[in-house]
């Protein structure tokens, strides 16, 4: 199969997503606007409004930091409140080091800070926390979708992570429905003969990190529809197949 080109096309309009949104909705006139769906689309949505619409919101000033938050604020200069939800939000500490937090979240992603994030609702200072089960998330956007269009587009729920090795971050899956996360290439020949060993590529973390080029992080665009890209679709494709376990992850 021979991949020909791709599109990506930033979804602009959304503007603030409030908790209870019904998020499917407003994304759905966003995709009106930018001409509709076609089968094959991939809609990437980043978590922050999928966390809004879902009210993953919490006000710092309800809570009360544990003696371990204070001390580790104290040492990155942080707000102490601020640490105790990351601690709340991850399984373990990974690494902690110079003010940052590297945990496990209880989803099983590694990243900083558990994914925790602060944001502006009504005005006001707010944590946002990734969503609780983010494939169901993006399965209930499908779902909702498909309704609408009578064709369900593959959704993808994307943060932004770290990475080991490399400098900057990059957009992620954290949230997968309706295509493979992963593509096989083991036991395939390349072109010069040689049957590939080895070469598992994580095609829903190149996807969400294509969209964000024309989504940005300044840019007020929280989602975008990938084009053209030949996806396996499937009903059981989860970005906790992303997640790699830990008796071959040589950074835990």
């Amino acid at each position: 199969m021979t991949q020909g080109e791709i599109r990506i096309l930033p979804l602009h309009g959304i503007g603030e997503v409030q908790p209870g949104d019904d998020l499917a909705a407003i994304l759905a006139a966003a995709i009106d606007r930018a001409g509709g769906l076609t089968p094959g689309d991939i809609l990437v949505v980043t978590q922050k409004i999928v966390s809004k619409a879902e009210g993953r919101l919490i006000d710092p000033a309800t809570v009360e930091p544990s003696p371990f938050a204070y001390q580790i604020a104290r040492a990155g200069k942080k707000d102490a409140r601020y640490q105790e939800v990351v601690l709340r939000e991850s399984k373990r500490i990974v690494k902690m080091a110079n003010g940052v937090l590297i945990t496990e979240t209880h989803h099983g992603f590694v990243c900083a800070n558990s994914g925790v994030d602060e944001s502006n609702v009504d005005g006001g200072r707010r944590l946002s926390l990734l969503p609780v089960d983010p494939d169901a998330s993006a399965a209930r956007l499908r779902e909702a979708l498909a309704a609408r269009y009578h064709h369900a587009p593959a959704v993808i729920i994307t943060d932004t992570f770290g990475r080991p090795w490399r400098e900057g971050q990059v957009n992620v899956a954290i949230g997968v429905a309706g295509m493979a996360p992963l593509r096989d290439f083991a036991g395939i020949e390349d072109h010069y003969g040689y049957t590939m060993q080895a070469t598992l590529i994580a095609v829903a973390d190149e996807v969400a990190a294509a969209a964000e080029l024309v989504m940005g992080k300044i840019d007020r665009v929280p989602a975008a529809i990938l084009r053209g890209y030949q996806y396996e679709p499937v009903e059981t494709g989860t970005a906790r197949q992303l997640i790699r376990d830990p008796r071959f992850d040589l950074f835990r």
